[in-house]
């Protein structure tokens, strides 16, 4: 975005202020857009299946001996590596038309990796806000869970990075509006975000830009229920909605009422990225990040994010605890 390099230091600035657990973006929930995260069964909509069947018929995975040789003897004892996820958003992870069984990207990525390291996925459902004491503990050798990585949660976990924090500007689908890439481009519009997230907190970066600039403000809306939202944006009474792009992307897939038109870094003016979680300290980082990058070289990483609509936030190569969002 073009005036990202003259006020990335404001920015910094202002976006460290908030809370680490909200600037990582990082709770599935806190989604603008709307969570459709109601089981429902297989469905293909514009092109695009999503199947929300216990039967997953995932992509196979070969096993690799140098790879799995890197998991640490703690982790690989029992033969399973057991990961925490939040099924609660769907496509990064939601339960099937079931209710009970977990499926989503975050749980493909889980079976995947765990399969390419030798092992077999325990896949376990918790609350999002759970997942740090079970890492911790040991209860969970990895969380799935669209964890941002943040300085702060590298000082208590280690992290594999495997996609990228985006936020997604979504409008009517047929609405003029066809491109959001700086502030300017949002003087004037009405804007639905979540209150309290990291993409308010962005969204009011770039309107106190547009001020200073003598461009309209941006008149912000605040929806605790996913109706009202939608409403707001197909009666016309809302122009955009700001929010995490996964979860955004797939309900745009699934009823065709909205369409993309702007992304960013959900760590903006930085780049977020979105990674395996692991104890501090016990060395299956590593091995994650080697799985990862296998992953991503033979292309099951590249089908998996394809299948559930978010080739978007792919990422070229796993970092081991890549840099990540400030302190505040």
């Amino acid at each position: 975005m073009s005036s990202a390099r003259s006020t990335a230091a404001a920015a910094v600035a202002l976006l460290a202020s908030v809370s680490v657990g909200l600037s990582a973006c990082s709770d599935p929930g806190a989604n603008a857009a709307g969570n459709d995260a109601s089981p429902a069964p297989s469905a293909t909509v514009a092109g695009k299946v999503f199947n929300l069947t216990p039967q997953q018929d995932r992509f196979p995975v070969t096993a690799d001996a140098t790879v799995a040789a890197l998991v640490p003897e703690a982790v690989k004892a029992d033969g399973k590596l057991t990961v925490a996820v939040s099924p609660f958003a769907a496509p990064l992870a939601v339960y099937a038309n079931d209710d009970k069984t977990p499926v989503g990207n975050e749980v493909d990525i889980a079976f995947a990796l765990a399969e390419k390291l030798g092992l077999k996925a325990d896949v376990i459902p918790t609350t999002w806000e759970n997942w740090p004491l079970g890492v911790a503990s040991g209860k969970y050798e990895a969380v799935i869970s669209n964890v941002t990585v943040t300085e702060e949660r590298k000082e208590k976990f280690d992290f594999a990075s495997y996609r990228s924090d985006k936020l997604g500007f979504y409008a009517k689908s047929d609405s003029p509006i066809s491109s959001i890439e700086k502030p300017a481009d949002v003087a004037g519009k009405k804007i639905i975000v979540g209150s309290g997230t990291n993409q308010e907190s962005i969204l009011l970066a770039w309107d106190a830009e547009n001020k200073k600039n003598g461009l309209a403000p941006v008149q912000f809306q605040y929806y605790d229920d996913d109706s009202a939202s939608s409403l707001a944006l197909q009666s016309g009474r809302a122009d955009l909605t700001l929010g995490p792009n996964a979860t955004a992307a797939y309900k745009a897939a699934k009823n065709g009422q909205t369409k993309l038109v702007g992304l960013l870094d959900g760590g903006w003016p930085l780049k977020a990225n979105i990674a395996v979680g692991t104890k501090k300290g016990n060395g299956f980082a590593k091995a994650a990040q080697a799985a990862l990058n296998d992953l991503i070289k033979d292309g099951t990483y590249g089908k998996i994010l394809d299948r559930w609509g978010l080739k978007e936030e792919g990422i070229p190569a796993s970092e081991l605890n890549p840099p990540g969002l400030p302190k505040k």
